[in-house]
């Protein structure tokens, strides 16, 4: 008669916790927190100077330039001519900030007279033109 088991073979199921496998994922655990809190934990102290911050509060006029079919050019809804574009470009260049050029034409409009206006608006020294389109109807 054994007294150290209830069963007399050998191959039964062994009912005692294995703890190698948790020792071993635990010093693994232990040796990576030790490796990386030190470089965590390493800074450099930096002075860094105090800056303020004002926000902008002028903005910049946009000036609305179309251009009809037959090839017209109106600013703010008033006709101009090629001669009094170049005076009025020249003009909003040397606002500070400068306007930005809102170019609207109509879907029949010469491409030539689209590039003419841009082409006049670079060479007159505004540098912000955007096209304005309108959406389908269905």
């Amino acid at each position: 008669m054994s007294m150290g088991s209830l069963s007399e073979a050998d191959d039964d199921f062994n009912p005692e916790i294995n703890t190698t496998p948790l020792v071993d994922v635990m010093l693994v655990l232990l040796i990576i927190f030790i490796i990386t809190i030190p470089v965590m934990n390493h800074s450099v102290n930096i002075d860094l100077p105090r800056a303020s911050n004002q926000p902008d509060l002028v903005k910049p006029e946009n000036i609305n330039l179309a251009i009809d079919a037959q090839g017209q050019v109106f600013w703010d809804a008033q006709i101009v001519d090629p001669g009094q574009l170049q005076q009025r470009i020249a003009v909003a260049a040397t606002k500070n900030p400068q306007p930005e050029l809102h170019l609207r034409a109509e879907r029949t409009t010469q491409y030539e007279k689209i590039a003419q206006v841009m082409a006049a608006a670079q060479s007159g020294g505004l540098g912000k033109i955007g096209f304005v389109t309108e959406p389908q109807t269905k």
